[in-house]
């Protein structure tokens, strides 16, 4: 289920509604995940910010597409660990799991995700090597 408040302009739409989607989308989540991450927390603060944020990630997550949800997770284990975030591997991990992923492809994913995130790294960094001592002619 898609939560949408067509609260585009000012006044269109009264905080209660607001608050209330707010509250169903949090209870859609822990559903979901079997809690409600930080970050969910702490942006339903603001339901004008949160229902649009959320209605991404859902989309992102469980709309239509031709990648399997298995792929979906992974490719967000990917990032989360090219990332460093901790707590979003966490949860990527669990839910590429419940959808099919195996213990090899979680492995596989990750060490790919590290390989990319040394390498951009290392673009950087000797870029800047390269800056400091150029090569010799």
């Amino acid at each position: 289920m898609l939560f949408i408040c067509h609260c585009y302009f000012e006044g269109m739409c009264d905080e209660r509604n607001e608050n209330e989607i707010a509250k169903d989308i949090l209870k859609n989540i822990e559903r979901t995940y079997g809690f409600v991450p930080l970050v969910n927390q702490v942006l339903s603060e603001r339901p004008d910010l949160f229902i649009p944020s959320a209605n991404l990630g859902r989309s992102v997550f469980f709309g239509k597409g031709e990648l399997q949800k298995k792929y979906r997770y992974l490719a967000a284990l990917s990032a989360a660990v090219a990332l460093g975030a901790e707590h979003c591997m966490e949860v990527q991990m669990k839910m590429a799991v419940k959808f099919g992923a195996t213990k090899n492809e979680i492995l596989e994913t990750m060490q790919i995700a590290s390989v990319m995130s040394m390498t951009h790294s290392q673009s950087h960094a000797f870029r800047k090597y390269k800056e400091m001592f150029p090569a010799e002619k």
